[in-house]
Order: structure tokens, then C-alpha cells, then sequence
């Protein structure tokens, strides 16, 4: 048995009987919430920092929160750079790279991995997600990190230290041309889209959200955040309101405002349909201080059954969007499920706090 799968399954077992004082697990719950909004656009941790992992994976209450993070770390295959140049997956993102920005062509692939294992009855390599980041030589140079999903479309862009200050200490109008930039060459021109930009957290860290938004749209299409001399782009591809589904608001809420990372996980047909309730019936459940999961055991439905129906749904919808046509196998699709769980387990183990009686 390899250390990996040791340290997997150990992890497992401590994490299911693990207890954790309320105020700690709340600051857990709060903090990995934000780890996840941003976890897409975020390069992979090497393994080296692993022992940080683990230690941070015990204080973690349950195998929902900690597991799955880790397990996902583990389970990441290291590439060469020549192995990047020949997959087709890494290949065609390399070209796309190299015409949006030029000198990137001299840069060196100072990372890559890929998540997923080949199929049982293949021994092509499919990959749930492949990354790979690239720096100036020198190693101090300007850097850009790409997250390719399963169907070759590029997830993530984070481009560090392009800018000869930090882009977070430029003015407002200016941190969105770089943006808007970074976006026109790695996906195509923003026109049509309506830009919300808002500081996040301490205002002395100078960190922004810029959310860019189709018109008729609830969901961003692509969500960025600026910190430092970082820009950290990550397409959700926003999908507009269909006309057979009326789609709820604010499921629950965070800093006051709808959660969009909620509603887009709870605006699911095929969830109503299992829970047979209409979406405004479930937020009103919700707003009573329940979960999902608990609104779902009182129609007798499971909590895998509810994290089944959302992940398929994710799953269809990142594979519906994509422009190749790719089509990929049911083990893939699997896999891209099971890397889902653990942000589907946070949305529904969710509760909305209510004020307290006196």
C-alpha cells in the first residue's frame, strides 16, 4: 500500500470520529467556504507542503471538509514539460497561451500535474483537470498558471507579476483594463457583459471581485479576483435563465447579499423534482435555519441521492458548454462527480443563521 492511500484512508477514519468545539468549527466552515469560491481559479499545492495539509486536515471535524481536499492533492500525477507539449489537452492550451500573449513562448514550464487516472478499458489518459504554470526564465519573472477542464476548455488563468506595481494598487478603471485585457485574450472580447467590482475583506489588503455577467443572466460568466500583483480569472460560464425554470434568489446569503455560489448549485430542476418541492418552497425551508440535507431526509430522500442529482447536473453543464464538441467516457464523468462532492457537501450541509429568540 503506498503512503498516499495510507494517509487517505487514515484520514478517513480519524475525520468520521473527530469532535470539534462549535466556535471552531464554525471559523473551519467560514474559511473553507471561502477556500472553495476560489479554489478553481487557484494553481495546485505541491506535495511538499502536505505535512501542513494533514496537520490542518485534523482539526477539520468531519471527512466532508477534510478528505476530499487532500484526497484531491494526493491523487494529482506530476508531468514533465515534454510530457505537457505532446498531451493534446496541454498541447492545444500551450497554442492558445502562446498567441494570446507571444512571449510567453520563451517561458519555461516550471509546473504541471494532471487529476484523474486513465480508464479501465483505455490507456489513453483522460484527464478530470490538467495545470500547468509557466514562468519567465529566471524563476522571478512574470508568471501565468492555466487549469484545463476534462474537455480541453481552459477553467482558470492566474497571472502573477506583469505589472511593474502591484495591479491591486492601481485605481479602479485601470485594474479592470488589465482584466478586461487578460479576459479579451483568453476567451474573447467582454462585450455584452455588465462588470460588478467590489473590495473583499481587510480594505488594507486591497483585494477586489470583479464579477462579469450576461445580460439575463443570475450566475457570472467569469469571476476574478485581484490581490497583489496577481490577477486570478476563472470562467463559471454563466448560463441564462431558462424559460422552463424559475430560478430563486439568495437561497442563502453572505455578506447580506445572494449567494451565487449557492443558487448555482441549488437552482437544479432535476433537485426540486427529487425533493418535490418548487425552488421557493426549498428557500423557505432553508430560511428557517435547515440544510438541504435535512430538508431532503424529511421527504425520505438520502444525502447522496441529493449529492448525486447536483454533481450530474454540474457535471452536464461544464460538459454542455463546452465549444470542441469533446466528448468524454462515463468513467470521466464519474470522476468529475467525485471531485465535485466535497463544494455539493458544503452547500448542502449549509445552514442560514436565524436570529435568536429572546
Amino acid at each position: 500500500m503506498t503512503i498516499e492511500r495510507k494517509i487517505r484512508e487514515h484520514l478517513h477514519e480519524e475525520a468520521e470520529t473527530m469532535e470539534c468545539p462549535p466556535a471552531i468549527s464554525k471559523r473551519i466552515e467560514q474559511s473553507y467556504y471561502q477556500y472553495l469560491q476560489r479554489k478553481r481559479s487557484e494553481k495546485p499545492m505541491k506535495k511538499r507542503v502536505i505535512g501542513g495539509i494533514v496537520a490542518a486536515a485534523f482539526l477539520i471535524p468531519t471527512a466532508a471538509f477534510a478528505a476530499p481536499a487532500l484526497i484531491e492533492m494526493l491523487t494529482r500525477t506530476p508531468m514533465t514539460a515534454e510530457q505537457v507539449k505532446v498531451d493534446e489537452v496541454g498541447k492545444a492550451a500551450l497554442e492558445k497561451l502562446y498567441s494570446a500573449f507571444p512571449e510567453t513562448r520563451s517561458f519555461e514550464i516550471v509546473d504541471a500535474s494532471y487529476l484523474g487516472e486513465a480508464p479501465a478499458d483505455s490507456t489513453k489518459k483522460q484527464a478530470i483537470q490538467t495545470s500547468i504554470a509557466l514562468q519567465e526564465k529566471g524563476g522571478a519573472g512574470k508568471k501565468i498558471s492555466l487549469t484545463i477542464g476534462v474537455t480541453g476548455k481552459i477553467d482558470s488563468v492566474i497571472q502573477e507579476n506583469w505589472e511593474e506595481k502591484p495591479v491591486s494598487s492601481l485605481t479602479n478603471q485601470e485594474i479592470k483594463e488589465k482584466v478586461n485585457n487578460l479576459i479579451d485574450k483568453m476567451y474573447g472580447s467582454i462585450d455584452g457583459y455588465e462588470v460588478s467590482m467590489e473590495p473583499m475583506g481587510d480594505p488594507h489588503q486591497k483585494t477586489f471581485l470583479l464579477n462579469y455577467i450576461e445580460k439575463g443572466s443570475q450566475i457570472p460568466f467569469y469571476q476574478v479576483f485581484v490581490k497583489d500583483n496577481r490577477i486570478y480569472v476563472t470562467l463559471h460560464g454563466g448560463e441564462r435563465t431558462p424559460s422552463n425554470l424559475v430560478k430563486v434568489e439568495g437561497f442563502f446569503t453572505r455578506d447580506g447579499k445572494p449567494d451565487t455560489f449557492a443558487d448555482s448549485f441549488l437552482n437544479d430542476e432535476n433537485l426540486f423534482s427529487l425533493l418535490n418541492m418548487s425552488p421557493t418552497e426549498l428557500k423557505q425551508e432553508l430560511a428557517k435555519g435547515k440544510s438541504v440535507v435535512e430538508v431532503a431526509a424529511s421527504k425520505n430522500v438520502s444525502k447522496q441521492q441529493v449529492i448525486d442529482v447536483i454533481a450530474k447536473t454540474q457535471v452536464e453543464k461544464e460538459l454542455q458548454a463546452d465549444q470542441n464538441g469533446a466528448s468524454v467516457s462515463n468513467h470521466v464523468k464519474e470522476q468529475m462527480m467525485k471531485a465535485l462532492e466535497p463544494k455539493v457537501v458544503h452547500v448542502i450541509e449549509h445552514k442560514s443563521e436565524t436570529p435568536a429568540k429572546n
